[in-house]
């Protein structure tokens, strides 16, 4: 896999992220708070350590 094809996959989730955002926001989840807790808290460190690894300047594709 190339790190072009890496970082589409990676936008993909980034972008899904606001979905588990707003469902933190319903005030009617319940025990599921935890689990998208978890889950947001992992996706962060995904992008947190995707961004170190391939920075947005490096263009070397």
């Amino acid at each position: 896999m190339n790190k072009q094809a890496i970082r589409d996959r990676v936008e993909l989730i980034r972008g899904k992220r606001e979905a588990l955002v707003k469902l933190l926001e319903q005030p009617d989840i319940g025990m599921l708070r935890i689990d998208v807790n978890q889950a947001l808290e992992e996706i962060d460190d995904l992008l947190a350590e995707f961004d170190d690894v391939f920075p947005a300047t490096d263009t070397n594709g």
